[in-house]
């Protein structure tokens, strides 16, 4: 029996659904319209989840779990229960960013329903395009992931990616085999309880410690995963271009005066660059 969630907040959809399409994993997320279709762990059950997304109103509709659990995803997913007002009032005056928060005052901070996917993702499309990064997603779940409702794929697990051999991810994948071993210690580490979720201890120090993980990675995963409203990943190519520096030091100084709300002034950059006539 279908559970559905409407949740009315200050949401501005088009950013969500661009930055939902360009990092969509074949077989495993879709994009129709207004609406992406995935399939989530909700009450132990995969269960198959539907958002559509409109001004000022995100719905869910999912095959198995509860409302409350819809309400957790619909915060971990799309970031509704941040205090929009309160951002504008600690950015709203600044010089650079007053006039992004102006133009776009309803831009949240987008998170993603699976830690563990989304740090897969992140680590498939380091220093490559989101295309490629697609695509390397899209063979590892036709390989390693498992049928889930709506003929969509349940992404593969940690156990079941710790499972297999760097080698054999390197092939099925045509990835790097340094890019194979990081993805293998990635899950190898998540099957042994690290847990990439709001609130979870440690993750930073324990993802810093995987071979081919570093800061930006991290920063980033802070950001889309672990609910750090103030995580910015400095040594993002774009924001550096956006403010103008040439390094990941000029970034943390001008973003000093944005603390501890950071990941907002992220999101409000990369949404400005993307849109940039």
């Amino acid at each position: 029996m279908n559970s559905t969630l409407a949740v009315r907040r200050p949401f501005d959809p088009v950013p969500a659904l661009g930055s939902l399409i360009a990092h969509a994993v074949p077989g495993v997320e879709v994009v129709e319209g207004s609406t992406v279709r995935r399939v989530v762990r909700l009450d132990g059950v995969p269960s198959l989840v539907e958002a559509t997304l409109a001004a000022d109103r995100i719905t869910l509709t999912a095959s198995a779990g509860s409302e409350a659990e819809l309400a957790d995803l619909a915060d971990r997913w799309f970031g509704v229960a941040d205090d929009l007002d309160a951002v504008r009032a600690a950015l709203g005056d600044d010089r650079l960013l007053g006039p992004l928060l102006r133009a776009r005052p309803r831009l949240r901070v987008l998170g993603h329903p699976d830690g563990f996917e989304a740090a897969v993702t992140t680590v498939l499309g380091q220093q490559v395009s989101l295309a490629a990064a697609r695509t390397f997603g899209g063979r590892l779940a036709a390989a390693y992931g498992s049928p889930g409702p709506g003929g969509l794929l349940v992404h593969p697990s940690p156990e079941r990616l710790a499972a297999v051999d760097p080698v054999e991810l390197q092939r099925v994948v045509r990835i790097t085999h340094a890019r194979a071993r990081t993805l293998h210690a990635l899950a190898q580490a998540c099957a042994d309880g690290l847990t990439l979720a709001p609130g979870a201890p440690d993750v930073r120090s324990r993802l810093l410690a995987l071979p081919g993980i570093g800061p930006w990675t991290v920063d980033y995963l802070a950001l889309r995963v672990l609910g750090d409203r103030d995580a910015l990943p400095v040594g993002d190519l774009v924001l550096r271009r956006a403010l103008d520096v040439g390094t990941a030091a000029g970034v943390t100084r001008l973003a000093a005066p944005w603390r501890p709300l950071r990941a907002f002034a992220a999101v409000h950059l990369w949404t400005a660059h993307a849109y940039a006539v």
